[in-house]
Formats: structure tokens, sequence, C-alpha cells
């Protein structure tokens, strides 16, 4: 415990570091002097950093030591270069980042063991598949602008059900993929020359798969879709250990997002302007095509923080905050944040071979899959990898739902961790005292 403990110590007091001395360097670059607010920004990031290390020490001792530094630098220079966007939403950012570390805390004191969660199975169930259909509503659904109806507004509170739902719909796939892996995976129903698992066995599973489609459909969000339709395929194939699911699941899904493509106006011209922005260069690619110079502006090393020209990228503080990044800091910055990605996700996958319980490695598997797939749309959108899909890229982008669910998501990831490691602990001192 000590020394993971105090490996993480050491890098969140380096995080802390590295934070104010961007906040620093950002408020040089836009301003040409010192911010007045350095030493309470300074306190205040210490006092939120540490709460969490400090939680971890005392609720989860053997967890993982890289994860939480990681993210916290993640979050932390997000927090600069929103604050570099606009002041209003950087105080929002800050709140969100108080209530996220809270919510936080609060995962690792209520849950004490990972398979606590896997007896309310059907509960989460029906909260995810709840939660994602709620911005249909009349009356509380509403779209952003975006062409997506992923909103919703409960009196002052507007927030994206989505980003609860889909740590819901985790542990319940992976509480009933734990329970049905060894019949999905054994049992046999033929359609055609294709040998199938039977569909009994997979019943409450197709029931959520098929509400991602209505998600696609009917909210045209194709950026959510993709996110649980590969949480939903990538577990069944880690679950069962048949690679025919990525297969099967890979060609349900081109054939549905062909679909949207058809049937969807917004769709097609994401699309469009994936293939060719330079078609409507200030109109519809109008935002890409600002990106794509921004980032190509930022060179090896970048313009410095503060100086970049972000403002003429539309909604550079959610979808683009990536090219923000890129032009103020460089290719240099941007390997940065995919290195920290691959840590992240890396750290998480590790955790997820580390244990033995089948419902801790597949949730383990689900929520890194999460964070991973997430970053990768919509870094690959930014890039031109993909087409723009406007999910937000985790722990960077501005906004609250986004970051409060994925600190509780990072909670059960330690959380799982920790009970892995006090195991193998206990493993191992009942083989020294049998050798004794």
């Amino acid at each position: 415990m000590t020394g993971r403990r105090t490996t993480e110590l050491g890098l969140m007091v380096m995080v802390v570091v590295l934070i104010s001395v961007a906040y620093v360097l950002a408020s040089l670059g836009s301003q040409s002097q010192i911010p007045a607010d350095i030493v309470p920004f300074l306190l205040v990031v210490l006092v939120l950093l540490m709460t969490a290390h400090l939680a971890v020490r005392k609720l989860a001792p053997d967890a993982d030591p890289v994860l939480l530094p990681t993210i916290a630098l993640l979050n932390g220079f997000g927090y600069v270069v929103i604050a570099g966007l606009n002041e209003r939403l950087a105080a929002a950012q800050a709140t969100w980042t108080a209530v996220a570390i809270a919510a936080f805390v609060g995962t690792l004191w209520f849950v004490k063991r990972p398979r606590d969660l896997e007896r309310y199975r059907y509960t989460f169930a029906l909260v995810g598949l709840g939660l994602l259909l709620l911005p249909l509503v009349p009356g509380i659904g509403f779209d952003a602008g975006s062409g997506s109806r992923i909103w919703v507004q409960l009196g002052p509170i507007n927030f994206q059900p989505g980003e609860v739902a889909k740590v819901a719909l985790a542990i319940f796939f992976a509480a009933y993929l734990a329970d049905q892996r060894e019949l999905i995976a054994t049992s046999q129903w033929r359609l055609g020359p294709l040998r199938l698992p039977h569909p009994k066995y997979l019943g409450p599973v197709l029931v959520a798969w098929a509400v991602t489609l209505v998600v696609m459909f009917y909210q045209k969000d194709l950026g959510s879709s993709l996110l649980f339709f590969a949480l939903f395929v990538v577990m069944l194939w880690v679950a069962t250990q048949r690679a025919s699911f990525l297969v099967i699941g890979g060609g349900l899904f081109a054939a549905g997002a062909l679909f949207a493509w058809r049937s969807f106006g917004h769709v097609r011209t994401r699309v469009d302007i994936w293939l060719d922005p330079w078609r409507d260069p200030s109109g519809t690619g109008f935002q890409i095509i600002q990106g794509l110079f921004a980032m190509a502006s930022g060179g090896i090393t970048g313009t410095g923080l503060g100086m970049g020209g972000d403002t003429r990228i539309p909604a550079a503080e959610n979808d683009f905050i990536f090219a923000v990044m890129v032009q103020e800091l460089g290719l240099a910055g941007g390997a940065i944040v995919l290195i920290a990605y691959l840590l992240i996700v890396g750290s998480g996958l590790r955790i997820a071979q580390s244990t033995e319980i089948a419902f801790d490695k597949l949730l383990a598997t689900g929520l890194t899959l999460l964070i991973g797939l997430q970053a990768f749309i919509i870094l690959a959108g930014v890039i031109r990898l993909l087409p723009l899909t406007g999910v937000a890229l985790p722990f960077i982008s501005y906004g609250g739902s986004s970051l409060v669910m994925n600190y509780v998501l990072l909670a059960i990831l330690l959380r799982i961790s920790d009970q892995t490691a006090q195991r193998e602990r206990a493993r191992s001192q009942v083989v020294i005292g049998a050798a004794a």
C-alpha cells in the first residue's frame, strides 16, 4: 500500500505544479501578466486533487497509482484551455470539477466491493434504458443545435442522461454476461450457414441493443449509438471468447450506419464534411477547416498557452478542444494527450486482466472501453479520420455530465483494482504461511 500511494502522491504533486505553471503561462500569453488569482487557484487545485488522493489512500489503499494522476493532468490542462477560451465557462467547469471529485469520493465510500453492484443488474438496466430514452419525452428533451436530441432540462438543470446511462449499462452488461457467458458461448442456433447463440440467452442484452438503435434513429445521435453498440459487442466477445461476435456486430452496425446516412440529413452532412470540408468552407465545413488550420499553425511546439487564435473555431470548448490544445501546445502537446489516454486504457485493461472474477473483469473492460473509445471517436473526428460525432473528450471537454460520470467510472475502476490487489496479497500470505 505505502509504495503505491507514495507513487501516486508524488505524481499528484507534479500534476499540481504543471497545472499551475500552465495557468500562469496561459495568462501571460493572453493578458501579458501573471494572474491575480494564482494563489487561490493553486489552493483550489491543491485541495481538490489532494482530496481525491486522500480518499484513495483511505478507501482504496491498494488501487492502481497511475490512473488518478493521469486523469487529473487531463482535467487540469482542459480547464486551462477552457479558461483561455471563456472565463464564464471556466468558472462553471471549476464548479463541475468540484462536484466530480465529490462524486468520486462518494462512489469510493458507498461501493465497498464491485460485486455489490452486480446484485442490482436489472435496476441498472432499467435506469440506463430509461435515461437513454428520456430525451425523447416531450417538454423535457431538446436539441441543443447539433442535430441530435440528447439533452434534458429539469428545472434550471440541463444535462445529458446518456452519460449516466453508459455507466449503468456497462454494469448491467457485465453482470448479465458474467452469469450467462458459458451458455451464450456454447448454445447453438442455426440461422442459415451461421451458428449463433440461442436468442433466449441474449434476450435482455438484445433489448438494450435495440434501444441503442432507437437512440441512433430517433435521437439522431450516431456517436452515442456507436459507443453503446461497441460496448455491447466487445463485452460479449470478452465474455464468450468468440471472435465471430466482433464480425457480426461490425456488420450490423455498418448496416445501421448506412441506414442512418440515407435517412437523416445531419448524418449525411457530417459524412460530406468528412469527405470534403472544402465544398462549403464558410458554412458546414467551417468548423473542421478552422480546426485543421489551428492545428497546422501549432507546428511542433505550439503557439503557446493562451496565444492561439482559437475563437475562430465554433464549439472550441467542446468538440474541438483538442484542436485548440494542439494549436497552443503543438504536435508535442497533442502527443502527450494521446499518450495519457493510452496510459489510462493500458491501466484499465491491466486491472481487467489481473482479476479472476468474471464480473470484475467484464466491468473493468467495459469501463475502460468507454473512456478509450469515446476519446478515439472525438479525436478521430477532429483530425478527419472519422466523421464528427459530437461526443465529449473525456476529462478535457467542457461539460458537467461527462466530467462527473467519468470520475464515477474512475472510482469504480480503482475499487476493482484495490479489491484485486487485496485478494492477491491475502493469497500470498496464505501461501507463505503454509510454506512456513
